[in-house]
């Protein structure tokens, strides 16, 4: 086609209704590439704050924006709220106990529900019920007035003058603007940051490597009192979880199938139910799609020889089931956006702590394996990680205005990220960025400009 042609082509291309537009643009295509003609994006909705991802640091964010007195939207690209713990099944709150504010707010919200795990003694445990999370996290939303848009990707960004004005989406609904005040980039991978024009870091340092994905699994069928030996679910006395997933991997493997992760485990959700972690994806990079889908599509397959395998060896096994698999595969290393402070395997080893501190550490360096040859768990660390803070430096993007990170996309390096990246670390930092957030946008300022005094 011509240049001739194709403005014609452009021409009709505005002359005609939205559906008959989106085919007609279908028409210029090549054998390399494909040329979209020219098109406004319609603004669908002006925020204080913009909130991209509703895992949690998303939600935390959002709502704590709001509650600040900003108006808010969250976006989210799946059907629910709570990311990994809902849409990827990890029904297993990590590092959360020390965690005030929000955190706090939410698993007395769950306890009160009879939504968490008890022990035989009446013990919460970690665990939790996904469905009840899952409308928890709703109601939050909703009581602090939050607009959520459910199954709504971001697909680019906009900026004037250095600053984030809008966010671009795609949706049932087209493509779509939504203008800002103040952004948090809570999508775990770092993708509002990158179209932004972030600079970022990916994997360690050496190799480009990333940690391995997991697809988590709900199982039942089983009792819990029968198969005790397999999970930690002491009341009182700690029990190292080593021998429980020993003894796991050693009857997978007596099934015919010896599972991708040595460190299969098994965490009572209720009754008898159960998430199993059993699988480990090496070599997938979670910025690539094709990756993600064959990462997922071969963890599913594996998760599925695992269990019929088991219950193939008959016992206490006999009537185990798979429920359900993630809809979303755990993806462990997105990228690690440049922000105003970097967090540094030093600050774990110094146990660092800082004047503008938003969220204290307590989890340890968890590398899980990069390569499979070596080991299939988790990499020894020559040194042990001390509880650190994380400052509200590193919540703040370095490269673009009106932008901040929360959960595990904030700037930080390969060995640090791998200890605060889990849940619980998440929710305090998505409630720091959004409360930051909001403060700057009611104050026409920047979020450089807040200090954690403003949070309140």
């Amino acid at each position: 086609m011509n240049r001739r042609d194709f403005i014609k082509l452009g021409g009709l291309v505005a002359a005609l209704p939205v559906a008959a537009a989106e085919q007609a643009r279908t028409v210029a295509a090549g054998d390399a590439a494909v040329r979209e003609a020219a098109r406004d994006v319609p603004v669908a909705g002006a925020f204080d704050v913009v909130v991209c991802g509703a895992g949690p640091a998303g939600v935390a964010a959002a709502v704590a924006a709001a509650r600040k007195g900003a108006r808010t939207l969250l976006l989210e690209q799946q059907g629910c709220l709570g990311g990994i713990w809902t849409s990827g099944l990890l029904s297993w709150l990590i590092d959360f106990a020390n965690k005030p504010g929000f955190m706090d707010e939410l698993t007395r919200r769950l306890t009160a529900c009879d939504a968490r795990t008890v022990t035989a003694g009446g013990k919460p445990t970690s665990a939790f019920d996904v469905e009840v999370m899952k409308v928890t996290l709703e109601t939050l939303c909703e009581e602090a007035g939050v607009t959520v848009w459910l199954h709504t990707r971001v697909a680019a960004a906009a900026k004037r003058d250095g600053r984030l004005t809008h966010v671009i989406t795609e949706s049932k609904s087209g493509r779509e603007a939504v203008a800002g005040k103040a952004f948090v980039d809570a999508t775990g991978d770092g993708d509002l940051g990158a179209l932004a024009g972030c600079g970022f870091d990916l994997g360690q340092p050496e190799t480009g490597d990333t940690q391995p994905m997991s697809l988590i699994a709900l199982v039942a069928g089983v009792s819990a009192p029968a198969i005790k030996a397999f999970f930690n679910d002491l009341d009182d006395t700690p029990r190292s979880w080593a021998a429980p997933k020993d003894q796991l991997r050693a009857a997978m493997e007596a099934g015919g199938h010896s599972p991708s992760y040595a460190k299969p485990s098994l965490f009572r959700v209720r009754d008898d139910l159960f998430i199993l972690m059993a699988n480990h994806e090496y070599g997938a990079k979670g910025l690539n799609t094709r990756d993600v889908a064959r990462a997922t599509l071969h963890a599913r397959k594996e998760l599925n020889a695992l269990i019929d395998g088991l219950r193939g060896t008959g016992g206490v096994w006999k009537g185990l089931r798979l429920v359900a698999t993630a809809e979303q595969i755990g993806v462990r290393e997105g990228r690690r956006l440049h922000g105003l402070y970097t967090v540094t395997a030093d600050d774990l080893r110094e146990g660092r702590r800082c004047a503008d501190a938003v969220c204290r550490v307590t989890f340890g360096v968890d590398v899980h394996a990069l390569d499979p040859r070596k080991t299939k768990g988790i990499e020894a660390q020559p040194w042990k990680a001390k509880p650190y803070d994380i400052p509200l430096r590193a919540l703040v993007a370095k490269d673009v205005q009106g932008l901040m990170f929360a959960g595990r996309c904030i700037s930080g390096d390969f060995l640090a990220h791998a200890s605060y990246r889990v849940t619980g670390n998440a929710v305090a930092l998505g409630e720091a960025a959004g409360k930051a957030s909001a403060v700057a946008a009611l104050g026409g300022r920047l979020p450089a400009s807040v200090t954690v005094g403003e949070l309140g």
